[in-house]
C-alpha cells in the first residue's frame, strides 16, 4: 500500500507531539512494508527537516501569510515564492512568535477550510497535483481536521481514500475569538464529508471531538499513539538523584506555571532541599515572556540553581534528560487528547504525575506508569510530587509496571497493525 501522509510541520523549534506521533506511525508502516510519503505543510517536519531535500513544503508558512494578509504578495515573481519557501527562512518563521497561534489566524484557518473556494486555490492545486503525479497513493492520511479543505479536491481529482487523524483540534478552535468558532467546527464538519474514516487518538477525544463536529459513527475508529519500548534505555530509578522534569513547548497552556508553582510550594519544605527542576521542550516567540515570568519566580525563591532549562531536547539530548529524572509533569491547564510525551516518559522508565483530565487518566490506567493527582492545581500536584519523590520502591514498581504496561498497550508495531485496518477500510468504503 502506498500512503501519503499530510503533516503541517513545526520547525522543530519546540517538542512537537503530532509531528513525532506522524513520524512514528510512518516508520512502523514502513516497517510493516508499506510505502510511505512524508508531505509537509506550513513549515519543515519536526526533526526531518531535511525532508525539504526530497518533497517540496506545500502551503508554505511565509507564503501563506503574506497572500492572506497582503493580496499585492499573490502575484509575486515564483523565484520569490522559492526563497520564501526555503528551508532557511521556513526555520526562521518557526521560531517567531505567532507561527503556532490560532489567534489572529482565523481568517487564514476559515480560507484554508474552504478548499478550493478559499484564498489558497492555486496552493491547493499545486499540492494535488504533486499528490497525483509524483506521489500516486492509495491512500491520502490528513494529519489533523484543519487540514479537511484538502479533502474533496483530493477525491475529486484522485479518487482516493482519505483518512484523517483527530487529536486536540478543540485547541485551536477555541483559542480563537468566539465569533469564528461556529463556523469553524460547522466547516470541518461540512468538509469532513470527504473522509472515509477518522481516527481520533483516544477514546477520550472520541468523545470529545462528538461534541463538536458531525461525524457518523460508523466513520470513526480509534487508533492510540504508539512507540517502541526498544527506542528507549530506561535508567534504574536508584541511580538518579531527586530530580523532576517537564517534557513539552515551555508554554502556559502546557501547564509549566502549573508546575513551577508546585516545585516552589515542595521546595517551602526543608525535606526536600535536595529536589531539583528540569525543563526542556523548545519554544516559540510567544513564549519568552512567559518562560522570563517562570525564571523571576525561580530567582525570587532563591532557587535558580536548582532549576535547569535544557535548550536542547532532540535525539541524545532527550535521553540525556530521561537520564537525568525521577519524576515527569506536564500539567496541561484543560488537559488533552493524549500527549506522546507521556509514552516516551513511561516507556524511559519514568512515571507520570498528570492531573485528571483529557485523556490523561486514559493513558496513565492503561499503562500503569503513573499517577493522576485530581484538580490541577499546584498545591495538589506539589503533595503528589512530594509522595512520590524519594519513594524509591512505588517509583521502582511504576516504572516496571509503565514500561510493560507500554509495551503491552502502545506498542508502536500494534499500533501500526490497527491503522492499517482503518485503511483497508477506507479503501473498501472509498
Amino acid at each position: 500500500m502506498k500512503i501519503a501522509h499530510i503533516i503541517p510541520g513545526s520547525g522543530g523549534s519546540f517538542y512537537c507531539g503530532n509531528c513525532l506521533r506522524d513520524s512514528k506511525y510512518i516508520r512502523a508502516l514502513k516497517d510493516l512494508g508499506h510505502q510511505v510519503i512524508k508531505v509537509p505543510l506550513y513549515l519543515p517536519i519536526f526533526d526531518d527537516a531535511h525532508d525539504l531535500d526530497e518533497v517540496p513544503v506545500f502551503y508554505g508558512a511565509v507564503n501563506l501569510y503574506l497572500k492572506q494578509q497582503f493580496p499585492i504578495f499573490r502575484h509575486m515573481p515564483a523565484f520569490v515564492e522559492h526563497v520564501l519557501d526555503s528551508k532557511s527562512v521556513l526555520e526562521m518563521a518557526a521560531r517567531k512568535a505567532g507561527s503556532t497561534r490560532a489567534k489572529g489566524l482565523e481568517g487564514m484557518t476559515i480560507s484554508m477550510l474552504l478548499g478550493e473556494e478559499g484564498g489558497q486555490k492555486e496552493e491547493l492545486e499545486r499540492l494535488v497535483d504533486w499528490l497525483a503525479d509524483e506521489a500516486k497513493p492509495d491512500v491520502v492520511h490528513l494529519s489533523n481536521a484543519l487540514l479537511l479543505g484538502l479533502a474533496h479536491r483530493i477525491k475529486e481529482r484522485m479518487n482516493v481514500a482519505v483518512v484523517c487523524s483527530l487529536q486536540d483540534e478543540d485547541v485551536w478552535v477555541d483559542a480563537m475569538e468566539d465569533h469564528f468558532r461556529k463556523e469553524v467546527w460547522d466547516l470541518m464538519s461540512e468538509r469532513g464529508k470527504d473522509v472515509d474514516v477518522f481516527i481520533p487518538v483516544s477514546n477520550y477525544f472520541a468523545a470529545e471531538i462528538h461534541k463538536r463536529m458531525v461525524i457518523p459513527g460508523n466513520k470513526i475508529q480509534t487508533v492510540y499513539l504508539g512507540v517502541d519500548v526498544a527506542d528507549y534505555s530506561p535508567r534504574p530509578i536508584t541511580e538518579k538523584e531527586p530530580m523532576i522534569g517537564y517534557l513539552s513547548r515551555m508554554c502556559e497552556e502546557n501547564g509549566l506555571a502549573v508546575l513551577v508553582d508546585a516545585y516552589l510550594i515542595l521546595r517551602e519544605n526543608p525535606e526536600y532541599s535536595a529536589v531539583q527542576l528540569k525543563i526542556t521542550g523548545g519554544k516559540t516567540g510567544d513564549d519568552l515572556h512567559f518562560i522570563k515570568e517562570q525564571k523571576q519566580k525561580i530567582s525570587k525563591a532563591g532557587l535558580e540553581n536548582d532549576v535547569f532549562w535544557a535548550e536542547e531536547f532532540e535525539g541524545e539530548e532527550r535521553q540525556k534528560f530521561f537520564d537525568s529524572v525521577r519524576l515527569i509533569s506536564v500539567p496541561v491547564l484543560n488537559g488533552e487528547a493524549f500527549g506522546l510525551y507521556q509514552l516516551e516518559a513511561i516507556a524511559s522508565g519514568i512515571p507520570m504525575i498528570q492531573p485528571a483530565l483529557g485523556a490523561f487518566p486514559e493513558v496513565i490506567n492503561l499503562s500503569g506508569g503513573g499517577v493522576i493527582y485530581g484538580d490541577n492545581k499546584p498545591e495538589l500536584l506539589a503533595e503528589a510530587l512530594g509522595e512520590l519523590i524519594f519513594d524509591d520502591i512505588r517509583l521502582q514498581e511504576l516504572s516496571a509496571a509503565g514500561i510493560l504496561g507500554v509495551k503491552t498497550h502502545f506498542d508502536i508495531h500494534a499500533q501500526a497493525k490497527k491503522m492499517v485496518a482503518v485503511y483497508e477500510s477506507a479503501l473498501k468504503s472509498s
